[in-house]
């Protein structure tokens, strides 16, 4: 199916949606943090990228990344009336936090991204992982 709008447009349109109800993960990782006595973490913490937690004493930085918006091959859904313009979208996105990380490393800071399906009990093993630098310091 052809898109309604012209590119410009399109363009402008998707500029305005702003990201919402992803306060749910984030409450699920701060649920985890308490559970695993993980303190010191800031939210909208002014910087690149927007983390959704910074721990500025150890210079770590988490992102909680949707699954579909940022790529993971966890469920590969994509819909299919304007597949097109979901795969780019998806593809931006995925560069977009690769540049995002490189940048922030590049700065000294030690990037965390957690996706969505990692704060589901069956997948805490991966998650665990990527926090034990947090959890033991």
């Amino acid at each position: 199916m052809a898109d309604i709008f012209s590119r410009e447009k399109r363009s402008e349109v998707m500029k305005a949606v702003k990201s919402k109800n992803t306060k749910t993960t984030e409450l699920k990782l701060i649920k985890i943090f308490k559970e695993l006595h993980i303190s010191g973490w800031r939210r909208t913490y002014p910087m690149k990228g927007k983390p959704d937690f910074v721990f500025p004493k150890k210079r770590v930085v988490v992102f909680v990344d949707g699954c579909f918006w940022h790529g993971h091959d966890c469920r590969n859904i994509i819909p299919k009336e304007n597949s097109d313009f979901w795969e780019k979208k998806r593809r931006y996105n995925k560069s977009h936090d690769e540049e995002v990380t490189k940048t922030l490393i590049a700065k000294g800071w030690n990037v965390i991204r957690i996706w969505e399906c990692e704060l589901k009990k069956k997948n805490r093993e991966n998650l665990y992982r990527k926090l034990e630098f947090l959890i033991k310091k």
